[in-house]
């Protein structure tokens, strides 16, 4: 299956280029531009993207005149700006953005809106692969080089979550917290438990690190 396609419409390169390969590092597929004249042109001649990640001050033609570019061809849109007063917000979500994110942001917080809209759209790719290894997060089946790999439900979660954040840091805590869920009693120790599982079962000695004092990432 092929990778989610996105579209990110910013001018500032410091920032595009670090929402693009944050992008990459994550599975996905992305074109970058700059103006938003640029954009309108590029969308009549190439509009098969799953969603866009879009700036409201750019040259050319600003986010919101944008908007109906988008529209025409069902591409979800965030808003990525700088603009926070309320009535920009306002304005953004009503004239059909799925979600509004301020400048600065965090990545992580990032890529789980951007999941949350694609899964929303029906556009969010079910499979995901790592090295040798293929999920189907639908069926919720694992193989390793074409073998079927048998684990347990929590193992399969966690395995999503580190694949769907790969080469990201996430804290035991977190870990904890949306997979076991905010009323688990025990201890970060079972997601030790839970890691050392999947690097047993798989292979991902050396793929699934350690962070010390922190937590875990998997690394591709």
């Amino acid at each position: 299956m092929s990778k989610n396609r996105i579209l990110v419409i910013e001018d500032d390169k410091d920032i595009a280029d670090s929402i693009g390969l944050n992008l990459e590092l994550s599975g996905y597929d992305h074109t970058i531009i700059d103006d938003g004249l640029e954009a309108a042109k590029r969308l009549s001649e190439d509009h098969s993207f799953d969603l866009a990640l879009l700036d409201v001050m750019l040259p050319g033609l600003d986010g919101f005149a944008l908007m109906e570019h988008l529209q025409r061809y069902n591409i979800p849109v965030i808003y990525l700006t700088a603009k926070a007063d309320v009535p920009s917000r306002i304005k953004g979500l009503k004239i059909g953005a799925e979600d509004y994110i301020v400048k600065p942001f965090s990545v992580l917080e990032l890529l789980v809106r951007i999941e949350k809209v694609l899964d929303r759209a029906g556009k969010l790719n079910k499979v995901l692969r790592c090295r040798d290894i293929t999920i189907d997060t639908e069926k919720r089946t694992v193989t390793k080089s074409g073998e079927a790999v048998a684990l347990q439900p929590l193992e399969f979660d966690l395995l999503v979550k580190l694949i769907k954040f790969k080469n990201c840091t996430m804290s035991r805590e977190r870990l904890l917290s949306e997979i076991w869920g905010v009323d688990f009693v025990g201890g970060t120790r079972t997601v030790d438990t839970h890691v050392a599982s999947l690097r047993k079962k798989l292979g991902l000695e050396g793929v699934i690190v350690t962070v010390t004092r922190i937590g875990y990432r998997l690394e591709d």
